[in-house]
């Protein structure tokens, strides 16, 4: 027997449900909608058939993630309850035989029916939980199809999906955007608000005038609804529901807002050509080494001043330096700038399961556990030699320190509170103090490594980044400093012929001006 079957109620139109769906429907002990409102349930209920519906988790949840995951609770649990109890069928209703209102698939009439508009795996979040979670529970669950909106779609707008089309949810346009190079269909644009979202959003793709035509209940005879618009005032549309599509045909290549790195490859490419640039032909991965380092710490430093003009001028240079390290690659017939980006793209996606597939993080600390099972995996879930392997030996001395000792704690080699790593410290300073006394430069070297050592362990309790809290530090200094100077040359002052007492007394002024 199968325990539910998910069936598509079609566009709209009862013309579109099919005699599959009605089937099921009508061998049901118990019917549960995502929604009632759909314009083929008036069919359903002159049907004769008794349903419920999800509305109300519409109604009091506040967003649609967690409507759907509320949404597959409900139908797993009512799945597992009708499973135990097994009650009889509805009735065989008005039109429909006892034949055809077996149950879908084998002839078996499934216990729990879950039906949706459409078709059960088009845009349909919920479906995707439901049979995640049947899985898992041990619950058989079977598919249904229907015809789904973007049928009725297609001979509303005259598309042929042949020629290229991009379908995106509404709800996931953040993560997604259309390439603008295709038509584009945006799906489940549920009300205005959801609308304005989706109006910014592709504004990052198209002019703002591009023309976008709304489409409400395409396919259902005296509902359906369509009206073109320029796109920065679709949400100004006040009959947007639930039923509402919008297409954006695609954006001429001269008037597209987005940008690829072809354009950049091909600079680069030109640089090291036969009648490039000289400079640029003699790079090599290890003459560029230097520059990729520079430039990170520059991103960091517009990072730190808060300039997110700054901040695009250094990504832009940092990214110049990986193009050129991927050319020089290609050249050598290594690896390019796409075997660069989708390597990246998929170890992104293989390492967020829980965002991309069906694993569960609750936690930043679940996220990690998971990244750090995942690259074993990948590694042939070979165990490392050492818990401290992987760390690189070129970091900055205190971030590589910093990383060491977070490498250390995962395994339990860690002081229980900061308290302890405070008297750590306080030892280190004594016995920084008593290498001085011996004169000798490697003791003072070593006792002195070892203090900075305590103070990254005593940050890393803190919560504090050592690396930027010496840069910060760093900065502050600076920014004292230059007052002197500016205040020494005010008077007409050389720093030299100051005494360090009026040095001080400028220190103490700039201090108290910050």
């Amino acid at each position: 027997m199968k325990n539910i079957a998910i069936v598509g109620l079609g566009p709209g139109s009862p013309a579109l449900l099919t005699s599959e769906a009605s089937r099921a429907l009508v061998g049901a002990a118990d019917i549960i909608l995502r929604t009632g409102r759909h314009p083929v349930v008036p069919a359903l209920q002159r049907m004769g058939l008794s349903f419920s519906t999800c509305d109300d988790l519409y109604d009091t949840l506040s967003t649609f993630e967690e409507v759907y995951e509320a949404v597959a609770d409900r139908v797993i649990e009512r799945a597992l309850l009708s499973r135990e109890q097994q009650p009889a069928p509805q009735a065989p209703v008005r039109g429909v035989s006892r034949d055809v209102a077996a149950g879908p698939g084998d002839g078996l009439a499934p216990v729990v029916v879950y039906a949706v508009p459409g078709h059960p795996l088009v845009a349909e979040e919920s479906v995707r939980l439901i049979l995640s979670r049947a899985a898992e529970q041990g619950v058989e669950a079977s598919i249904v199809t229907g015809v789904s909106f973007l049928d009725s779609l297609f001979t509303t707008l005259k598309l042929d999906p042949s020629r290229g089309l991009e379908v995106l949810d509404a709800l996931e346009i953040g993560r997604r955007l259309p390439s603008g190079d295709l038509p584009a269909v945006i799906v489940q644009v549920y009300d205005r608000q959801v609308a304005s979202d989706v109006k910014l959003a592709l504004m990052d793709v198209f002019p703002e005038d591009h023309p976008a035509t709304i489409v409400r209940a395409a396919g259902v005879p005296g509902e359906e609804r369509v009206e073109t618009l320029p796109l920065h005032e679709v949400d100004r549309c006040d009959w947007v529901d639930c039923l509402t599509t919008l297409y954006a045909p695609p954006v001429r290549a001269r008037q597209s807002r987005r940008f690829s790195l072809d354009p950049l490859v091909d600079v680069v490419a030109e640089l090291r050509s036969d009648h490039g640039c000289p400079w640029d032909r003699e790079q090599t991965h290890t003459s560029l080494r230097p520059y990729v380092i520079e430039e990170a710490f520059e991103v960091a430093e517009a990072i730190d001043h808060r300039d997110p003009n700054h901040l695009c001028e250094e990504l832009g240079d940092l990214l110049l330096q990986i193009v050129l390290h991927a050319q020089i690659a290609r050249e050598d017939g290594l690896f390019d700038i796409n075997a660069v980006i989708q390597g990246v793209t998929d170890k992104m996606i293989r390492r967020h399961p829980h965002v991309f597939s069906n694993a569960l993080a609750q936690s930043s600390r679940d996220v990690l556990r998971n990244w750090e099972a995942i690259k074993r995996a990948e590694k042939g879930d070979k165990p490392p030699e050492s818990a401290l392997e992987g760390v690189p030996t070129g970091l900055p001395a205190l971030m590589r320190a910093h990383k060491i000792q977070k490498r250390a704690a995962r395994v339990g080699f860690d002081w229980k509170a900061a308290g302890d790593v405070v008297a750590k410290v306080h030892e280190e300073v004594r016995e920084l103090e008593e290498a001085y006394k011996t004169g000798k430069p490697g003791k003072m070297k070593e006792e002195l490594g070892d203090l900075l050592f305590a103070l990254v362990n005593l940050a890393r309790f803190l919560g504090v980044e050592p690396e930027g809290a010496l840069a910060a530090t760093t900065a502050k200094f600076i920014r004292r400093f230059r007052y002197i100077e500016e205040q020494a040359a005010r008077v007409g002052r050389d720093l030299k012929s100051m005494t360090l007492e009026e040095m001080d007394r400028l220190w103490d002024e700039a201090k108290s001006l910050e």
